[in-house]
Parts: C-alpha cells; structure tokens; sequence
C-alpha cells in the first residue's frame, strides 16, 4: 500500500487548499496554462495492429473518434487489412470501433485504421451563465453506477465526507475536485492509465494511480452525490502549447499516450471539462520535485485551468463503461481507450504494445 502522508485530511474541502504554504521562493514566476476556445486544429490519427502473440483464428477491435461536440469534430476513418472488417459499435454507449476477424490462414495479419479529427481548447467563462438543456433520463444516466464506479457504501461515505454543507451542485464539484488533488497522487509505477476500480482505491486507502483511477474517482464521487458527470477517454495527440511537457504528447509513436478526462454537468453551464488527474500529473512529474501544494507556480495555472477547461492537443474516443465488445466471448471491459485483441487463449494485454503488438501516430494537417 502507498505509504504517502496525504498533505490534506481526507473530509479537507475547497477552502483548505488555499491555506497551504506557498513552496516556491520568490523569485520563480507562475508559469502559463490558459486554454481558450478559438480556431479548429485538424489531426489524421492512425493506428496500426500487427498481432504477434496471436494464436491461430484471433480479433481485433480498435477505437475510433466518435465524439462531436462544440470542441471535437470527429470526421472520416478508412481502413486497410487482410483480415475481415467491419464498423461496429458499443450497444450501450455507442463507442465506435473497428473489428476484425482474421482466421488462422493468415500468417502475417495487420490492421490500419486512420481518422480525421478536428479539436479546440475549452474553457469555462464563470462569469456567464450558460445553461444546457438536457432531458431528464440523460443526466439520471450519467449518475448510474457502473462496474468499477459503484455510487453507494464508501464512494457516497466519500463524497459526502469531502462536499461538507455544499448544496448547489457547482460547490459540491469544486470540493470534491479540490478533495481528488489533495487526497490522491499520480503513480508513475501504475501499469498504462489504471483500472479505474475506485471502491478498491477508497476500501485500501491506497488513492495512487494513474488518469483512468483519479478521474474515475472524481468522476464517481461526483455521481454519488446527484451530479452527473463521466469520464472521457482519448489520445494525447501533441505537445502542449503552454510547454508542460507532461500535458502533452512529444513521441512520434503515441503507443503510451492515452489519456482519459471528465466532464460533470452542471445546471448553470451544461457540461463542462474537469481533469484532476492531470493536476496530480504535474504536481508529481513536471518537475525533479514532487510538488505538495497547489500555489506552486507550476502547478498553480494547471490547477485553475483544468477546473472548467482543458487543451485541444488531445482526442476523445468515446464515454463509454462497462463495453461489450461486438462478437467477443470474453466479459465487459471497464472502458474502451486501447487497442484489443483476442485469441483462443483469452485477451492480449493492451498495456504491453510492444509485445501487443500496435503503434499508433498522429501529424497535424494545415488548413
């Protein structure tokens, strides 16, 4: 278990934070991250999957871009394989993949799948109130429980804990992110982006993880409370235009760039981007330090500007939970974010590209 002193006591709410020492002496400046809505960024994503450990007739799904919203476009997608394909979709959520079915004939089978996405920076203007509509039954969806993002016993005993006397559901959303930075950390150690099994996280006291753990819990903790919210999971694309190294993407294989957000909606702004675990990225990565208090100047203008925003260096596939693979005989998987691939043996472990085996690229177009 992570043996880490939590730098705030678990039931600490939004008016703690602001009380920690500053850190930083006095002569670094706060660096800048300030996304803001303006013009469309274009990107062709490509993914490539060439089995290796399969063994005799196998499949493979592969996600693609299926989000459009006021911030991603999600466009065309084409394909080449020798195998049998086909456009498939999650019955429940709708997250659309590729799957292909190659029989044991094929001796070297492969799989390309190439998207055009367009995407832009968010930001919420506080300020302005700018309500969504939104029927009834959609935002009572968005606070159902899930496999790994149960809504009762300890998650609830949670929430409850960190939103203290908040009534409305924009103070519960700012104490229970002000009680995801300071109560759980980014674990380098974690293998790919987490399981998400946040119950597990909270019964353990072990918060540690990685994007698919910290957002899955502030996502939970959200919904426990009556606020809808979910997570979103997608693709570094490319580096951050405000040079934090570690909010972006800079290899030319983005194998290990997944990266999965959150959303909660809320009645005075409709839905609105959140990323905590981002936060705990820059507070333990960013720099040799691992920094402990959100005035750092680091850390700082990442802590603001993922309350209500985040950079459009990055693409969302799906919302999808609980994803039952078109023809699989396997079970759900808890969210789709990575290549799959299953054979007679059982499922290929899409935390080891390498062995896996998939690259995936991406390249900007100019308009």
């Amino acid at each position: 278990m992570q043996t880490r002193r939590h730098f705030l006591h678990a039931a600490a709410a939004a008016g703690a934070l602001s009380s920690l020492p500053f850190a930083a002496s006095a002569q670094q400046q706060e660096r800048r991250f300030a996304p803001q809505p303006g013009g469309w960024r274009t990107f062709e994503l490509t993914t490539r999957v060439t089995p290796a450990m399969a063994q005799g007739a196998h499949q493979v799904w592969v996600p693609i871009p299926s989000v459009n919203t006021d911030w991603q476009r999600s466009l065309e997608s084409s394909y080449s394989t020798n195998g049998s394909a086909k456009r498939v979709a999650d019955r429940v959520d709708g997250a659309q993949m590729l799957q292909v079915s190659f029989d044991e004939s094929v001796a070297q089978p492969y799989v390309d799948v190439t998207s055009r996405v367009q995407t832009r920076d968010r930001a919420t203007d506080w300020s302005q109130r700018s309500p969504a509509r939104e029927d009834a039954a959609t935002l009572a969806y968005w606070t159902r429980p899930t496999a790994l993002i149960p809504t009762d016993g300890i998650v609830r005993d949670t929430a409850r804990k960190a939103v203290g006397d908040a009534r409305t559901d924009a103070d519960k959303v700012r104490r229970i992110y002000d009680w995801i930075v300071a109560n759980a950390w980014r674990e380098p150690k974690v293998r790919g982006c987490g399981e998400g099994d946040i119950a597990t996280m909270l019964e353990t006291g072990d918060l540690g993880g990685k994007c698919a753990d910290i957002n899955a819990l502030f996502v939970g903790l959200c919904r426990s409370v009556g606020v809808p919210a979910r997570d979103v999971y997608g693709l570094r694309l490319a580096p951050s235009a405000f040079g934090y190294k570690e909010l972006g993407s800079g290899s030319a294989n983005l194998k290990g760039s997944q990266h999965c957000r959150a959303e909660v909606f809320l009645q005075s702004q409709g839905w609105v981007a959140m990323d905590p675990a981002d936060v705990a990225k820059v507070m333990r990565q960013e720099t040799a330090e691992w920094i402990k208090t959100v005035q750092h100047p680091v850390v700082a203008p990442v802590y603001r500007g993922l309350y209500g925003g985040w950079e459009g260096n990055w693409v969302a596939y799906n919302t999808a939970h609980d994803v039952q693979l078109p023809g699989s005989k396997l079970g759900k998987l808890g969210f789709l974010m990575y290549p799959i691939a299953e054979d007679k043996q059982g499922r290929f472990d899409s935390y080891a590209p390498d062995d896996f085996k998939y690259t995936i690229s991406a390249r900007e177009l100019k308009a």
